[in-house]
């Protein structure tokens, strides 16, 4: 008979709560989808203090339900509460992250991945189940405009100001006018940024998603930019060899079934002496130095995501979104690339300059 193993009663106890925890912000995530869709947030930014009728009027909601979703909003400490006037107010910090949508931390739209990832349960059980692939296509379409979303301004605050700059020559080459690929574009946030930045710079988006494409061109013409960007249905080892002076895989190398033979098409494609700019999510290169919450986000993701889409397309080689620097230099290294430096880095990305 096996023994009864022994309770460590505080650490049942802090792990208990630590998954309390975890569930509470499940629950709060839908409250803050609603409180961006609903306007709760915007109505409440810069007003300072509000009683939830006033909250209500400003955003032409049903106060009973406002005066709720208020409670559960302080609870959480996402706004403020003043018990002497029993009043609430979104501080400027909270409004950064939860009301302006140009906010590099805005985060309202990334709750769409974890509700598309929800909804897509049943396939994720199968895929465990059978070995099969998911493909990004096949997912609700909340997780590619929540993708494209949580994504867009992190990359606006960092694309143009900072990463460019920090690969050596590509922002003079960009000035004076070269080939850019993006590869796996989705939205084409990116694509725009760095058109809009670089007129005489000619760029070429492409994409697995037919959706994501349609997206991609209507943003495009809304920006004004149509004539500086052509966006096409590709792989990313078959695109139009462009000679591209800037071949760009912005946290999209991590998805592909055979991401060395990507980059042996990014090496055939290149144009002599250019740059390949490949962003992915910040990893260190072992499981053992990536126990942390940013680590569990992109685990989590990866576990349904970009794991099984990858697996979708052939699987030849599955990084998941935590592959860090040593793999995706042998990438490189195996495509025939022998420049791979990490140019810059943030908290939740690595950005490699790379070339030939």
């Amino acid at each position: 008979m096996l023994d009864t193993p022994k309770i460590d009663q505080a650490r049942l106890d802090a792990f208990a709560t630590r998954a309390i925890g975890d569930l509470t912000a499940g629950y709060t995530g839908v409250m803050v989808s609603l409180g961006s869709k609903l306007g709760l947030y915007k109505a409440m930014a810069g007003a300072g203090p509000l009683s939830a009728k006033e909250v209500a009027k400003r955003a032409g909601c049903a106060e009973r339900y406002v005066g709720e979703w208020l409670n559960a909003q302080a609870a959480g400490g996402y706004i403020a509460y003043h018990g002497a006037s029993d009043t609430y107010e979104l501080l400027p910090e909270q409004a950064m992250v939860l009301a302006d949508e140009d906010s590099p931390v805005y985060i309202p739209h990334a709750w769409n991945v974890p509700a598309s990832m929800w909804f897509d349960e049943a396939k994720s059980l199968e895929a465990f189940r059978t070995g099969k692939g998911v493909a990004w296509g096949e997912h609700d379409g909340r997780l590619s405009c929540g993708s494209a979303a949580f994504f867009r301004n992190g990359y606006r605050a960092a694309l143009v100001p900072q990463w460019l700059p920090a690969l050596d020559g590509v922002v003079e080459e960009l000035e004076a006018g070269i080939a850019v690929a993006d590869v796996g574009c989705g939205y084409g946030h990116s694509t725009l940024l760095m058109a809009k930045a670089f007129p005489n710079s000619r760029f070429h988006g492409f994409d697995t998603h037919p959706g994501s494409l349609v997206e991609a061109r209507r943003n495009a013409e809304v920006a004004g930019l149509s004539d500086r960007i052509e966006y096409g249905l590709a792989r990313a080892d078959d695109y139009p060899d462009g000679q591209y002076g800037l071949i760009c895989f912005f946290d999209i190398l991590h998805d592909l079934g055979d991401p060395v033979a990507a980059a042996r098409h990014a090496a055939k494609t290149i144009a002599p002496g250019g740059t390949v700019l490949l962003v992915e999510p910040f990893a260190r290169d072992h499981v053992r130095d990536n126990l942390s919450p940013v680590a569990q986000l992109y685990y989590s993701a990866s576990t349904v995501i970009c794991t099984a889409h990858a697996i979708s397309e052939g699987g030849h080689m599955v990084l998941g979104a935590q592959a860090g620097e040593a793999r995706l230099a042998e990438v490189f290294r195996k495509a025939g690339f022998t420049h791979f430096r990490r140019a810059v880095e943030t908290p939740f990305n690595l950005i490699f300059e790379v070339r030939r």
